[in-house]
């Protein structure tokens, strides 16, 4: 099919008309971004250097990590520094290279969050067999699987939307490149586009969450026949889980599982799974974790101490 458009950038409306606010708007997710590039470093160097690594649940945690630095790349280095210039655009290559890889590292992390609920069931429901089921290679198979399914999700949504032609406005009411933003702009009927969009996105994020909700409803159940010690630190780490996929799903599933038109209010909501959980993810899953934090004691005092020696 050949492509046809007119335009070769896009108008980025941001998040406010407002210099002040766009000013204050600078200070914080320079901020954020500072703090989730600290947090999840810190956290993906303190259980690769650790023995916490050869533990499935922390062998997940590191990859879940790195997964929240490439996704929230994609997109906060581009709105901190728009928020400085007045005229904000982005080339219709770069649009479409931020859909991709978005969505790319987006279902990545979905999968990875799926594949600890799976690692958490089976500790909890099978703790006879739970290394053997959790073994190093089957570990790998699900990280492995899991950047097939981002380039599986992420792939047809890119062939749909590099073809459509755009000849008309080119302003889009967000600070990145969404998809339902590209598709009021396109010049032409977007219906079956948007409804095939709704299905690969918004309907397999809530199919998604519908499995981790049940695999949660499965743990809570097999907790009876636990000592309260054992349901205690069962419910501790399964509750950093549960307040992550809440802080990541809910509104996602907001912003795709509905008809394919834009609102206003998509930006806030793009805020929480863009920026506000890859910055609080490292928090929830260790201020609460002892191991977590020994380990990033352990790690980070012993490297002082080296450094200090060596000196």
């Amino acid at each position: 099919m050949e492509c046809q458009r007119n335009i070769s950038e896009f108008l980025l409306m941001g998040l406010s008309s407002k210099h002040n606010i766009e000013v204050l708007c600078f200070i914080f997710f320079l901020f954020c971004y500072f703090a989730i590039l600290c947090w999840n470093l810190l956290i993906f160097f303190s259980i690769r250097y650790s023995s916490l690594f050869n533990q499935p649940m922390y062998y997940f945690l590191s990859h879940l990590s790195s997964m929240d630095i490439c996704y929230t790349s994609c997109v906060t280095p581009k709105l901190i520094g728009d928020l400085l210039v007045r005229r904000k655009t982005i080339s219709h290559s770069n649009c479409i290279l931020q859909v991709f890889v978005m969505h790319f590292f987006g279902m990545i992390e979905i999968l990875i969050l799926t594949a600890m609920a799976f690692d958490r069931c089976v500790a909890i429901c099978r703790p006879l067999h739970y290394m053997v089921i959790m073994s190093r290679p089957r570990c790998h198979v699900l990280i492995w699987t899991s950047w097939i399914g981002g380039v599986a999700h992420s792939l047809p949504q890119v062939m749909m939307l590099i073809c459509l032609p755009f000849c008309g406005p080119n302003e889009i009411d967000n600070y990145y490149c969404d998809i339902f933003s590209l598709l009021k702009v396109a010049c032409t009927d977007t219906y079956i586009t948007g409804i095939l969009m709704v299905a690969n996105s918004g309907v397999v994020a809530f199919v998604i969450f519908v499995l981790l909700f049940g695999s949660y409803v499965v743990i809570l159940f097999t907790l009876r026949h636990y000592s309260s010690e054992g349901r205690r630190k069962a419910l501790s780490t399964c509750g950093s889980h549960i307040s992550v996929v809440i802080l990541f799903f809910g509104p996602s599933i907001f912003s795709y599982l509905r008809p394919p038109t834009t609102y206003p209010e998509d930006k806030v909501f793009a805020l929480f799974y863009t920026i506000i959980a890859p910055m609080f993810n490292p928090l929830i899953y260790t201020l609460r974790n002892t191991e977590m934090k020994t380990a990033i004691k352990k790690v980070w005092c012993q490297t002082t101490f080296l450094g200090e020696k060596h000196n």
